[in-house]
């Protein structure tokens, strides 16, 4: 039961102004010119487009962050039902003994991180692996193979196309990240029922030579064309927290959002150091800039899956919240990464509840892949921000 106010108190309330500006408020249209170009054309966009200048990208990132979250937010309810995450599970199918030399990979044969190199899993292993997953309510379940291609690998390619099968026949979406594959490797999968290929590209062309040096960056894009050219959705995105800098994650940004066609999903992974790796040492990214990428990714890239990988578990849930109102909506969810620790179903269950969110079903994204579905009007932000200046004005 509430009580009513004393009147003088009452009086006082209705009275007094909360702004945190006094007087007059600024006009609409002083307030909607501090709004970069870009992003007031990025957030009337009403499809993808794939002509992104550089230039265009570091207006959006740059944008103040209050801004530029608000837009993405937009874009998002825009082509996406913004309560529905995606809900996948990563497991490691062959763990160690790469030859290459990522500088922050423990699989590396060539780092000392006491990771124990194993051989491929069975097929019925993975295959109970993955009802786990879809009984704990994951939609996508993925495979990681730490190898540096798939030559020579024909009964590791069998395998795996097994397990692709297998999975599919459960109604589950599935994904593989095998290395690097030829023309014919990516036609064999897609026969199998592959869903996607995730294939990395890490950081910006620039600053790529910095991490590794056994894998051109035009090898990755490769990889990448024989797997669109398959007909396999394309999953690629990077790795935040190597040492690079924001014109490095512009960068990224710039070279995935103008690929021939956007990935259907965009993982954005936060470093998490591991001991015995050349970047062993280095701290956490900042979250700013994480929830900067996550806001930029959506507004480049407005009907691509971005997903919340490696380094979710080191967010508070308020965190992470910020990220999907920003624009993601999908994680990794279950008992582990590749070979680092991963949020729990329960304790996703539990957050999504908490919060309004709950699991994008399988294949929900795959209706309607370049268009966004029926959403209401929403305005842009400089239409918004007249809006907002002249009701409280």
């Amino acid at each position: 039961m509430s009580l009513p106010l004393p009147r003088p108190l009452f009086r006082a309330v209705l009275s007094r102004s909360y702004g945190t500006v006094q007087g007059t408020p600024p006009a609409a249209a002083s307030l909607a010119s501090r709004i970069p170009p870009a992003l007031q054309e990025a957030t009337a966009a009403t499809a993808p487009r794939t002509n992104w200048t550089r230039d265009e990208i570091k207006q959006i990132y740059e944008s103040p962050l209050n801004q530029l979250t608000y837009a993405a937010a937009a874009v998002h309810r825009r082509f996406h039902d913004p309560s529905a995450i995606q809900m996948c599970t990563l497991m490691n199918i062959k763990t160690g003994g790469c030859s290459e030399d990522c500088s922050y990979c423990a699989q590396s044969s060539r780092h000392n991180t006491g990771l124990k190199a194993t051989k491929m899993s069975p097929v019925d292993e993975v295959l109970e692996k993955a009802r786990m997953a879809k009984k704990n309510g994951s939609t996508r379940f993925c495979m990681g193979a730490a190898w540096r291609d798939m030559r020579g690998r024909k009964t590791s390619l069998k395998n795996v196309k097994q397990m692709v099968s297998g999975i599919r026949d459960m109604g589950m979406e599935v994904c593989v990240t095998l290395g690097m594959i030829d023309q014919n490797q990516a036609k064999e999968l897609k026969e199998a029922g592959l869903t996607a290929y995730n294939h990395n590209l890490d950081t910006s062309r620039e600053f790529y030579p910095s991490i590794i040096t056994t894998r051109s960056y035009d090898e990755r894009l490769q990889t990448l064309s024989h797997v669109r050219d398959a007909g396999i959705n394309v999953c690629s995105g990077g790795i935040l927290g190597l040492g690079e800098s924001d014109s490095d994650r512009v960068g990224l940004l710039y070279t995935v959002s103008n690929l021939p066609s956007h990935p259907e999903s965009f993982p954005v992974n936060a470093l998490v150091p591991i001991p015995g790796t050349p970047l062993g040492n280095r701290k956490m990214i900042p979250f700013d800039k994480i929830l900067r990428t996550v806001a930029t990714a959506r507004i480049v890239m407005p009907a691509t899956i971005v997903r919340l990988a490696a380094g979710r578990i080191s967010m508070s849930e308020e965190q992470q919240i910020q990220c999907f109102m920003a624009g993601a909506n999908a994680v990794f969810t279950g008992e582990k990464m590749l070979t680092t620790d991963c949020n729990g179903w329960d304790e996703d269950r539990e957050m999504f509840e908490k919060w309004g969110f709950y699991p994008m079903k399988s294949f929900e994204r795959e209706q309607t892949p370049d268009a966004p579905p029926a959403q209401p009007k929403v305005e842009n932000v400089e239409t918004a921000a007249a809006a907002q200046v002249a009701a409280s004005a």
